[in-house]
């Protein structure tokens, strides 16, 4: 357990912008981003932590890029050789006859229409100044297009079976791409636009990270350190803080949330109740503002909203977690941040909450090409740990996902365990289309899916373009996907780090027919 820290006494970070070295002569930007260690003052009373970042910074700088200015991005591996956090060995620790080194990275920009050899796969990994490099490893220096609607995307590492241990070593950051659209709507911007990256960690006595070696209550025989099925830090920071706080003017300010956590959800609100007017998710604008009190973010999902502190003058407002009915008194990660409308107003807020944004096409126009009926398994490894898989094939099984280029798809994500999870599909940006609930006990009896009540529509704030989706336990999520522009191997895994870790990770091959094989 975390030293017991005093909330709300540390003023919240403003996250630094990346910078291009240079403007190529295609009008390409060119960043040089190196991951390396370093130690941060994560609250006043904690001594400075330990860390990996990009740029020496957690969370990492933020990419600020107009839509269709490519950005070209060296991310160099500075990162000692061993892990300053627990290594199972017994996942995902060899190719073949080849040990995978201790310490291994690739960066995924997460939500990013890119071709497949600058997506961050898995086993693309290198290590520090590429002296190794993973079976899957193709360049350098990645590109990414940009050519998107304006978006918040998020980047961070995505080395196999590592994942868990590298994001929560301090390695991710926020990624914004705009475009002229956006702009025309006069939401607040400048100072008045901010990203909150939000995550969970535990710290030891001396300011250093906690995660432990074990799942809870370990059996004989298992390896240590091992992988568990979740982990949930007991403090919440932002942007890099702990329980920090914001001073703001009364007016509106638009923030871009991101739950960067490696399990843990949130579902937030304002105390006193003022409500969240969303803008925007995943992939962009919604198409209406949706006013709403509560908002539920996994791990890996974004949402752009606005808040109207006008009529607070002189008030504090918490943004609060909502544990639930019955939560634990000793848990403190009910409390997120606050803001302090203390500020004089520099100037008039002309800026506005628009009704009706943008125009989203349904891809159910389009013609369907394929239905699969994919299922979110839990089963048991040799060791008797929860082994989570996807279809019932683990990441080394052959690709079984093998969309054609242009084409779209009906996916049916039918969770048979007990827990939600958030799937996340690299390459596209999709629809989420219904959800429906179906006996769960019936299904582990005969394996037959009956449907216990109808389809529901998803919610106002999910109608938009989404590359994260909420899959509830005894329900089939149901969601419609373009796969384009390109063609290459990406992956769809939950975004539980834990869970995408050991094994519920799948490779997808984005074929393209007018190519030989």
């Amino acid at each position: 357990m975390s030293p017991i820290l005093e909330k709300f006494v540390d003023p919240l970070p403003i996250i630094k912008k990346a910078k291009p070295i240079r403007r190529d002569r295609d009008g390409a930007s060119y960043y040089e981003v190196s991951m390396e260690p370093f130690t941060q003052k994560l609250h006043r009373d904690l001594q400075p932590t330990p860390l990996w970042g990009y740029n020496r910074q957690f969370p990492g700088p933020t990419f600020d890029v107009n839509r269709g200015e490519v950005a070209r991005v060296k991310w160099k591996n500075k990162l000692p050789d061993k892990h300053f956090l627990p290594i199972d060995q017994s996942i995902h620790h060899g190719h073949g006859d080849m040990p995978m080194p201790e310490v291994r990275t690739v960066t995924h920009l997460h939500g990013s229409e890119t071709p497949w050899e600058s997506d961050g796969f898995p086993e693309a990994w290198y290590t520090k100044d590429f002296k190794q490099v993973g079976p899957f490893f193709r360049k350098e220096i990645y590109e990414y297009p940009n050519h998107q609607r304006g978006c918040t995307l998020w980047y961070h590492d995505h080395a196999m079976g590592l994942t868990r241990l590298n994001v929560y070593s301090g390695l991710a950051g926020m990624y914004i791409i705009r475009d002229e659209e956006e702009k025309k709507l006069r939401l607040p911007k400048d100072e008045y636009e901010l990203p909150l990256v939000i995550t969970d960690r535990s710290f030891q006595p001396d300011g250093s990270l906690f995660y432990p070696s074990q799942p809870d209550n370990p059996s004989d025989g298992l390896p240590n350190p091992s992988i568990r099925p979740f982990f949930l830090g007991d403090t919440i920071l932002v942007n890099g803080k702990v329980w920090p706080y914001l001073k703001v003017e009364p007016r509106k300010y638009r923030f871009r949330l991101l739950n960067a956590s490696n399990t843990r959800s949130y579902t937030l609100y304002l105390d006193p109740g003022l409500p969240f007017y969303q803008i925007g998710t995943d992939g962009g604008l919604l198409a209406k503002t949706v006013k709403i009190n509560q908002i539920e973010m996994t791990p890996g999902e974004r949402i752009d909203l606005i808040l109207d502190f006008t009529h607070f003058k002189g008030k504090t407002i918490t943004l609060k977690n909502d544990l639930g009915e019955d939560p634990d008194p000793e848990d403190q990660t009910g409390d997120v941040m606050q803001f302090k409308v203390e500020l004089p107003l520099k100037n008039p807020d002309t800026s506005r909450i628009p009704k009706v944004i943008t125009t989203i096409p349904s891809l159910k126009k389009n013609p369907i090409s394929t239905l699969r009926n994919l299922k979110l398994v839990g089963s048991t490894d040799e060791f008797g740990r929860p082994l989570l898989l996807l279809n019932g094939k683990k990441w080394s099984d052959p690709v079984t996902e093998n969309p054609k280029l242009g084409s779209t798809e009906l996916w049916s994500l039918v969770n048979v365990t007990n827990v939600t999870h958030p799937i996340h599909i690299h390459l596209i940006q999709f629809q989420i289309l219904e959800r429906q609930p179906f006996d769960l006990e019936r299904y582990n009896q005969d394996g037959q899916i009956l449907f216990t009540g109808p389809a529901t529509p998803p919610k106002p704030s999910e109608r938009g373009w989404k590359d994260m989706v909420r899959c509830p336990p005894n329900q089939v999520t149901r969601i419609i996907a373009r796969f384009a522009p390109y063609p290459g191997n990406y992956v769809w895994h939950c975004h539980v780090l834990e869970h995408e870790d050991y094994d519920m990770m799948r490779p997808i091959r984005v074929i393209d027919p007018k190519k030989k094989k």
